[in-house]
């Protein structure tokens, strides 16, 4: 396990889990979307280390994740996602690659550097490499465009997120920023 972690590079320090009730998601309200709606909300992450993962001469090293989130003072969450949290040290490479059980399926990427301490990843709709597919339904009425993280572990062991989903939804003038943000303590 330790030869695993050792070779993270920038996704070294998230492995474990983690907890948050810093959050705030500002999503769209109502069925037609055209409401907003800023929910205060806590959060579990969990990212277990695995590889390495050959893929010819490629390796990658990376976090076996999940997450749920709950408005803050309520039992019931309001969003999950399992996926992989990927390093490719020979191409400087960060990849988060998720799944949410609404019917989203995101592989995003960035570059970074192995002693990094914070990094960035983008994925755009119709993209062959880092984009973003959806199931019919919400390709009409909530249709993703991009998605973007940023990612930052602080001196004082904690970690914080940024990430904006961006939907093209009927009857808005202007593009929609889904957006979540957290900070999570090291639980586990």
């Amino acid at each position: 396990m330790n030869d695993i972690v050792a070779n993270l590079g920038p996704l070294a320090g998230l492995a474990g889990i983690w907890e948050g009730d810093q959050g705030m998601d500002v999503a769209p309200e109502g069925k037609d979307g055209l409401d907003e709606q800023r929910t205060p909300f806590r959060e579990r992450m969990s990212f277990e280390p695995m590889g390495p993962v050959e893929n010819g001469p490629q390796i990658l090293y990376g976090l076996r994740y999940s997450t749920m989130a709950w408005p803050l003072g309520e039992d019931e969450a309001f969003h999950e996602e399992v996926g992989y949290w990927l390093w490719d040290p020979a191409a400087g490479q960060v990849m988060r690659c998720f799944i949410v059980p609404r019917g989203i399926a995101v592989s995003a990427g960035g570059s970074a550097t192995a002693d990094a301490r914070g990094f960035h990843l983008r994925a755009e709709l119709g993209s062959q490499v880092f984009g973003v597919l959806s199931n019919p339904f919400l390709d009409r009425a909530f249709k993703t465009v991009s998605y973007e993280l940023k990612v930052t572990l602080h001196e004082d062991g904690s970690f914080s997120y940024w990430e904006d989903t961006v939907l093209e939804i009927p009857g808005r003038d202007a593009l929609f920023h889904h957006t979540d943000e957290n900070t999570l303590r090291r639980v586990s």
